[in-house]
């Protein structure tokens, strides 16, 4: 695999073209001496639970396009991953989070407008009000509920997404 940074050939700072692979996570301009890291973009997602049921959706965009996902997305600037968790719930689901509780983290490759961004996926399991619908809305095409008995992991298009749901499974399975 290319470097991550491979797309980037300038220093953001002084724009030479002499920007060049420090070593495995960053770049850096002899010119100017400045030094650009990569680090993984924080992403969350949730396992939400109703009556033995779990709430997958289904991707409405790349990648991974059509597959099953839970419903998550990338933390904001400023935003707590539980913020950032119970705001996609909201968005993707119309469903409001009452508790938020981190289970686990993930490291995870997403390829996104052809370049490989490392995310560290942040799960978390997300309690709603029962009487509460849920609705897909912006990144979820279509909302399921699916007894866990019957959630099949290798549906789940994104790496970090079914490793996630086999763990959780795995766990369930054992309460």
């Amino acid at each position: 695999m290319p470097h991550s940074l491979s797309p980037f050939t300038h220093c953001p700072v002084c724009g030479s073209p002499r920007f060049e692979v420090n070593d495995c996570k960053s770049k850096r301009c002899p010119d100017c001496d400045f030094v650009y890291y990569i680090n993984p973009s924080a992403a969350t997602a949730a396992f939400i639970l109703r009556e033995g049921q779990l709430l997958v959706a289904r991707r409405a965009k790349e990648p991974a396009r059509g597959t099953l996902d839970l419903p998550g997305g990338f933390t904001d600037i400023g935003e707590t991953a539980e913020q950032g968790i119970a705001r996609e719930v909201a968005e993707e689901t119309g469903l409001h989070a009452r508790s938020v509780s981190y289970l686990f983290s993930l490291p995870n490759d997403y390829l996104y407008s052809g370049m490989h961004i490392p995310t560290l996926d942040l799960f978390f399991r997300v309690e709603v009000d029962a009487h509460e619908e849920a609705h897909a809305a912006d990144d979820a095409a279509e909302l399921m509920w699916l007894p866990v008995g019957d959630v099949r992991p290798e549906l789940f298009g994104l790496g970090s997404i079914r490793r996630a749901v086999e763990a959780f499974i795995a766990v369930y399975s054992g309460e």
